[in-house]
């Protein structure tokens, strides 16, 4: 009973956050494309910007995959973390924090996966300084994932110029931290960090291995 209990809990729990993520995500984005033109810059202070980039849709901006190969390559990841997400709640073994950490890969997953699918038949995407706009499927610039995935958040937390008697590096700029992200690449980051830090063991373990053993004192 209890662990029919907890099962419940964590499902509601592990879908809470994947939705909260999924819309937190996607209400930036669509606001943010429909408000400022490519590469448009916003300080809001010295060490964050909201920045408006779009990309193929590697995390913070990357760029080496091909497009088809990535967006699969993001399905087939989001499918196997809700069967697995759903063979832990069956289980309910596993810590809330873990499950929590896997939710977050699985909604920054899927936050992109919609940008790739859908925004090139959605959207418009003209030069600055004109906006983009919401237009009927399939009048947007791209098609079935064909889309770019909107990045917006920009954190150049420091910089400095190099010594002119450093080596190749002599009198450049170095700056940190210079890649643009969204909530979805937050969100993958951060469950991805979470597990190697607090649960890097579990992943040692198969499902086989954590089904509840039967009471054997008879």
């Amino acid at each position: 009973m209890l662990s029919n209990k907890r099962s419940k809990t964590l499902i509601w729990t592990v879908w809470a956050i994947i939705i909260s993520v999924i819309i937190a995500d996607q209400v930036l984005k669509i606001w943010i494309k429909t408000h400022f033109f490519l590469n448009e810059d916003h300080e809001i202070t010295s060490w964050f910007h909201i920045h408006f980039i779009q990309n193929n849709g590697m995390a913070f901006g990357m760029d080496f995959l091909n497009k088809y190969m990535l967006t699969g390559l993001r399905l087939a990841l989001f499918g196997f973390l809700v069967w697995y997400i759903w063979q832990l709640c069956k289980r309910a073994w596993a810590p809330m924090g873990y499950m929590i950490s896997i939710a977050l890969i699985a909604a920054g997953a899927f936050g992109n996966i919609i940008d790739c699918i859908f925004y090139g038949e959605i959207f418009t995407n003209p030069y600055p300084p004109m906006v983009a706009e919401l237009v009927p499927w399939g009048e947007g610039y791209g098609g079935v994932m064909q889309g770019l995935v909107v990045d917006m958040l920009y954190f150049p937390l420091f910089s400095f110029t190099w010594p002119d008697w450093v080596p190749y590096f002599g009198g450049t700029v170095f700056s940190f931290f210079d890649p643009v992200f969204n909530i979805a690449d937050v969100a993958i980051s951060t469950g991805m960090i979470a597990i190697v830090i607090f649960y890097f063991n579990l992943m040692e373990h198969s499902l086989e291995d954590e089904k509840p053993r039967k009471d054997t004192a008879d």
